[in-house]
């Protein structure tokens, strides 16, 4: 954090002054009490002392003036803001081996169930899209800001949606930068700042070639977070193992300058499409937050008021 007007905060001495003689003058009061030796007498004709809740007025106002003078120094601290036309999109293995029920109930399910989380999430202004892939890839969901349609793609996710079996990682790349360039009426002359996540279970068995893809990601500015979801001991039924194999994710990921993660369990995947949604779609910015220490210390006044008026049926 830094002060566009770092002079002001000397101003946090007369606070640190208020604050000494406001100790002085209670050890005084101290002092003068114990002059009074008949304590009984005292007792009697003394009102009942307040006690310790008599410092707190004064506390909260004090606290409440270093703050407003933090405030007036204008402090400036790095904020997290959406970028302008954010747009991401979500990529969905569902091939046959997404039934495999290492996860349960199985890793399809689990999957559609994270991704709802992931996008609810989102900030409202960000174009979301939705590409499934097995065998090929389609957009199920054209990038948008309504999220009804984009719950009912991801809840409409199948096995064999896209009508050809296998795992075409390379087409569902593809397919995401090309659903990138229709967000909106500008993106084929002014692309958005744009974010792919795609999910999956096994290795590329169809289509494009992955790195082929990829290159053309990177070219285009757009990272493709990609995450590996399954386990060693996958299934379908009792007889057909389809042990995860996230090898070509990483290597995409890295590729595209985007993050691999690997998640076992539907906790995991949770877990890791919090830690993407956290840097997607956002630009740090140097701003202004004088208005944060100015509201706090409005909040301490009021509180100071509140308790002096409760307690002593006076304003401090």
């Amino acid at each position: 954090m830094t002060f566009e007007s770092a002079e002001r905060l000397w101003l946090l001495a007369a606070v640190a002054a208020l604050l000494i003689g406001y100790l002085l003058v209670q050890r005084r009061r101290s002092r003068y009490a114990m002059r009074f030796t008949n304590l009984p007498l005292l007792r009697r004709v003394a009102p009942r002392q307040p006690g310790w809740r008599r410092h707190i007025p004064a506390g909260l106002f004090l606290a409440m003036l270093a703050l407003l003078v933090t405030g007036f120094a204008q402090p400036h601290d790095d904020v997290r803001v959406p970028r302008e036309r954010a747009t991401v999109i979500v990529a969905v293995d569902v091939s046959r081996s997404m039934l495999a029920d290492d996860v349960r109930p199985d890793r399809l399910t689990a999957a559609r169930e994270a991704a709802l989380g992931f996008v609810e999430e989102l900030p409202a202004e960000f174009n979301v899209g939705l590409v499934a892939f097995a065998g090929n890839a389609s957009t199920v969901v054209t990038p948008v800001t309504d999220r009804a349609a984009l719950r009912a793609g991801i809840n409409g996710l199948s096995t064999g949606s896209t009508g050809v079996q296998g795992t075409a990682i390379g087409e569902a790349i593809t397919t995401s930068l090309q659903a990138v360039r229709t967000a909106d009426e500008r993106a084929n002359r002014e692309p958005p700042p744009a974010r792919t996540v795609l999910l999956s279970d096994g290795a590329n068995t169809a289509g494009r070639s992955p790195s082929d893809a990829a290159a053309e990601a990177a070219q285009a500015g757009v990272p493709v977070d990609t995450i590996s979801f399954g386990t060693e001991n996958g299934m379908i039924g009792m007889s057909q193992p389809v042990p995860v194999n996230g090898e070509t994710l990483q290597a995409v990921s890295e590729q595209t300058g985007g993050a691999y993660h690997e998640a076992g369990s539907a906790e995991e995947l949770s877990e890791v499409y919090s830690d993407i949604r956290s840097s997607v779609g956002y630009r740090v910015e140097r701003q202004d937050v004088s208005a944060r220490f100015i509201g706090f210390g409005l909040v301490f006044a009021l509180a100071a008021a509140g308790t002096s008026m409760a307690w002593f049926s006076r304003i401090p």
